[in-house]
């Protein structure tokens, strides 16, 4: 008897579901608006939408190719239903003010029709599946007017047969999507990051596929490869596939393909409707193209490629792309995980991602979100739950950018006390729908089953089941936060925050979030994006209220603990003087979030090489925001870099020299395999005003290599004095080497007393400071003057300006920055600067290169804290 549906989960231990191939669809845009066409094969790339509190017609009628669509929306594939309606206008922009707020999110309590029309090739083989993807949170599925199943869940993949409802032609699909509750269903929410949106993104965010066949269909293709240690000589590669006989008679498939230079071959006997795994004779490469993160070396992956045919003809086929790595991981006795990657140490240096607050695909804009992460030097991104989509994944193994995906904290995903046994399926379900989604990715470097809390050993011996089934090739983790689970044991990670403001010398100590160990999730909180994306974001009543009203809710921040600034608004005005303006609050906001960036990873790569409690590495929390946001982020969703990505990026120079806040030390840090001697670092110290308050000389010194970019050799050097008298002053570290040409500088505005904090009230927010550095001399600084000279010119299809800035006063100017505005004074985004916010004493000269694609820029603007 003909099976009409089939749904490929893990509820019996057997795995032989994977992701397509994916057809990738273009940028959302108003070509795609047009949705609904007819699509041949692949990935549906769009839909017509309707909630079903206006639809009076059932799914019999709905997913009929004659049924009439009129007042329908059309949307692009991969779209919630809110994030849908935005791109035809219907509500206005929710980035700006409380406008989001204000929708009425009883129109996204009821189900929601999302339909489209595909046509079937009769010569593409007589079998023709749907694979669905990424449901938030469930729905029926309807076809040529029958319902074929029900998807339950974001991260499962299902696939259904459709061989025996569709016919040449047009065909028509349907899904009567159900509201989503982070609380109640296994998908995804947005916890205290950012508001949720109205509609909790309900809708379809993944890929649905239609894939046609023969006798013998392929799924699943993965390589599994055992690289050499430590020589990187030879691979051993084993690779495996789900061959499945859809037909009703025994039938006999030659299996063929390569897996890079490695010929595949097998013959396999199925019977009716059986599934197997074909494991192919193991294959060794010499001398194989070796896969690395970033900045340890290149990122070259091999083609895979697997075909059935029967009787001499194709009855299927399967494409990816595998790169051959070796993770491995430990924890020491201290409970510190160190991880390595083909035999090399490396230090964590991450930040946490989001996607768009509305999940809207753009591959375009987030290329340009990894480039900026590689750019500021960082090699790692954590997926919280918000596991992205495949073009995230493609583009990480392009870069070299490491990723630790995992579940999501405080919601459904960590109240497994309260699972039903739906609940229980649907976990196994979405752990081998996302693993064998990622298993052949080499960008993946472990997957957390646990965020917060690891789960319960019921829930873990599911998960563990699972990952075996489909081949799971990286370390398992049990928690982000350091809670051990029974199976897995300590993660070896802390998640001790802090997610609020703390100051520079707060990062020193190893404690709490201290830099030791591998922090999962830290950062100083509060980022202010710049004055351009404060205008854009927020009213002009509301940027009155930001810098009048220290202590009030700010919608623009996160929610639950971090619904307003008031931590960061007093220490603002304790450290630098109650701000006068907004100008003068927005600027002393920027100097403390580059202090603060500034010294986490400076202060985590110091520690990276101590004997007792190293610093492994860190999740800077976060890289950007699903939405205009004041907090956590290094640059903002309108993608425009805040105070602490330049201050990020300058830490992760080649040969670095730096400030420690404890102990007054200066330390070089050098990023790179090859150790540099005669060396000469000079500490100045000077009033605001820039008189001279003495300094030191260390000559002579050679900066220690690291280990060929996993970890930076870190070469400590004398203490700097501190001035008499009291209040704040200047640190100017400069250092150059034989030649006399300058490799690193970085200033430093201090304080002769120092914060205070009290660690005995420490919460998972922040540590208290009872005390505040006294940097309100700050302040008085004179002003100093600029001159400014800009060309352009055209290389490799982008515009590169150059702009040089040259101090022409006889006093520091502090924090110089540059910026590209167009005619009407908007920023020319997204721009990629080589260095910005920049330090120059009377005299001296920077030029500051930026990389971008507008060509209507007019204006160079030159702004500074005392220009």
């Amino acid at each position: 008897m003909r099976r009409t549906l089939l749904v490929l989960l893990v509820l019996a231990g057997v795995v032989t579901v994977a992701r397509a191939e994916p057809v990738m669809a273009p940028d959302p845009g108003p070509e795609r608006l047009a949705a609904g066409a007819p699509v041949r094969g692949g990935a549906l790339t769009g839909y017509q939408i309707r909630s079903s509190a206006l639809v009076t017609a059932d799914g019999r009628e709905v997913s009929r190719t004659g049924f009439d669509p009129a007042g329908w929306v059309p949307v692009p594939a991969r779209s919630t239903v809110f994030g849908g309606l935005l791109g035809t206008g219907a509500f206005p922009d929710p980035f700006y003010s409380t406008n989001m707020a204000a929708v009425d999110a009883s129109a996204f309590a009821v189900p929601w029709w999302f339909r489209s029309d595909f046509t079937v090739d009769p010569g593409a083989g007589e079998h023709t599946f749907v694979e669905v993807t990424g449901v938030v949170s469930r729905a029926d599925v309807w076809v040529n007017g029958t319902q074929v199943g029900t998807v339950v869940g974001m991260y499962p993949t299902y696939e259904f047969d459709l061989s025996a409802l569709v016919r040449p032609g047009t065909n028509t699909i349907a899904f009567l999507v159900a509201p989503n509750d982070p609380t109640r269903d296994l998908t995804t929410g947005w916890i205290d990051w950012n508001p949720a949106p109205p509609d909790n993104n309900m809708g379809l965010v993944g890929d649905v596929t239609i894939r046609q066949s023969g006798p013998v269909a392929l799924r699943g293709a993965r390589v599994l490869t055992r690289l050499a240690l430590p020589e990187l000589d030879t691979a051993d590669l084993t690779v495996r596939v789900e061959a499945r006989n859809d037909s009703a008679s025994p039938v006999v498939a030659t299996l063929s393909g390569y897996a890079g230079p490695a010929a595949l071959r097998a013959t396999v006997t199925l019977a009716p409707f059986e599934s197997r795994t074909v494991t192919f004779r193991p294959s060794t490469l010499h001398r194989p193209r070796v896969w690395w993160p970033v900045g340890m070396g290149r990122q070259p992956r091999y083609e895979l490629a697997v075909d059935a045919d029967v009787a001499g003809r194709r009855s299927d086929g399967t494409r990816d792309r595998f790169g051959v790595r070796r993770v491995s991981s430990t924890v020491d006795a201290d409970d510190i995980r160190h991880y390595a990657v083909n035999g090399r140490p490396v230090a964590i240096r991450g930040a946490g991602w989001s996607p768009d607050l509305f999940l809207r695909r753009n591959p375009t804009r987030l290329a340009e979100q990894l480039a900026s992460a590689v750019d500021l030097g960082l090699n790692t991104l954590r997926l919280e739950g918000r596991l992205g989509d495949e073009d995230l994944y493609e583009e990480a193994d392009r870069l070299g950018l490491l990723l630790l995906p995992g579940w999501e904290c405080c919601g459904r995903w960590e109240d497994p006390g309260s699972w039903t046994g739906e609940d229980h399926a649907v976990a196994r379900a979405s752990m081998v729908g996302v693993a064998a989604r990622l298993r052949n990715h080499p960008s993946v470097l472990s997957f957390l089953i646990g965020s917060d809390l690891a789960p319960p050993e019921r829930v873990e011996t599911e998960y563990l089941a699972a990952l075996r089934a489909v081949d799971w090739p990286t370390p398992v983790l049990s928690s982000a936060s350091g809670v051990a689970s029974p199976r897995s044991g300590p993660p070896g990670l802390k998640m001790t925050g802090p997610y609020d403001w703390v100051p520079p010398g707060y990062w020193y100590d190893k404690r709490d979030g201290g830099a030791y160990g591998l922090n999962a999730e830290t950062s100083a909180g509060a980022a202010l994006p710049s004055m351009d994306s404060l205008r854009r974001m927020l009213s002009p009543e509301e940027l009155e209220r930001l810098w009048r009203e220290p202590d009030a809710p700010v919608y623009r921040s996160g929610t639950l603990g971090f619904a307003d600034l008031a931590i960061f608004n007093g220490a603002l005005a304790g450290r630098y003087g109650p701000p006068t303006d907004l100008a003068d609050y927005v600027a002393k906001a920027h100097l403390a979030q580059f202090e603060a960036a500034r010294a986490q990873f400076e202060a985590y790569a110091r520690n990276a090489a101590d004997d007792t409690l190293p610093a492994t590495g860190q999740i800077y929390w976060s890289l950007t925001s699903g939405w205009p946001s004041v907090h956590w982020q290094l640059f903002d969703s309108y993608l425009d870099p805040t105070a602490g990505y330049y201050a990020v990026k300058r830490t992760h120079e080649p040969l670095h020299v730096q400030y420690s806040y404890d102990d007054r030390s200066v330390v070089l840090i050098r990023r790179g395999s090859r150790e540099v001697a005669g060396l000469t670092v000079r500490a100045e110290l000077s009033a605001p005003d820039g008189r001279p308050l003495g300094d030191r000389t260390f000559e002579d010194v050679t900066a220690g290599a690291g280990n060929r970019g996993g970890v930076a050799g870190v070469t400590r050097l004398g203490a700097v004095p501190v001035p008499e008298g009291s209040g704040a002053y200047l640190l100017r570290l400069v250092v150059t080497d034989a030649r006399g040409v300058e490799r690193s500088r970085n200033v430093y505005w201090l304080s002769t007393g120092a914060d205070v904090l009290d660690y005995a009230a420490t919460s998972y927010i922040t540590t208290p400071t009872t005390a505040y550095a006294d940097l309100t001399g700050l302040a008085t600084m004179p002003r100093a003057e600029v001159s400014t000279t800009s060309s352009e010119r055209r290389v490799d299809g982008a515009y590169v300006t150059t702009v040089t800035v040259r101090n022409t006063s006889a006093v520091p100017a502090l924090q110089v920055e540059a910026r590209l505005v167009t005619a009407d004074g908007q920023p020319v985004l997204p721009v990629r600067w080589d260095d910005n916010l920049v330090p120059l004493w009377p005299g001296e000269s920077v030029t500051l290169t930026a990389t971008h694609h507008s060509p209507s820029w007019t204006t160079v603007r030159v702004t500074g804290w005392n220009l």
